[in-house]
């Protein structure tokens, strides 16, 4: 069974408006040829083969440059490369 939730003009409208600031947003980036990977906290913690803990660790230290999407981050693939090869040397 299919639950119905009602909610007023004011607040559809709300939603409706920054869903299409975000479309814009998106078609901007995509209007500029930005084709950069992005990884989650999960994707680089198993790249890296280290904790969630470790992983805060270099945000807080500055180590690992992110950018936060609403309480989630995310990091540019190649940061995470450039990472990789700093650490090796």
């Amino acid at each position: 069974m299919m639950e119905l939730k009602i909610i007023d003009r004011k607040a559809l409208d709300k939603v409706t408006e920054r869903i299409k600031l975000l479309l814009e947003k998106s078609r901007g980036l995509a209007r500029y040829g930005n084709s950069e990977e992005w990884l989650d906290n999960q994707d680089v913690c198993q790249l890296l083969n280290i904790s969630l803990r470790t992983l805060q660790s270099y945000r807080e230290r500055g180590v690992l440059a992110y950018s936060m999407i609403g309480h989630k981050c995310y990091y540019k693939a190649s940061d995470v490369h450039a990472f990789v090869e700093k650490s090796k040397r």
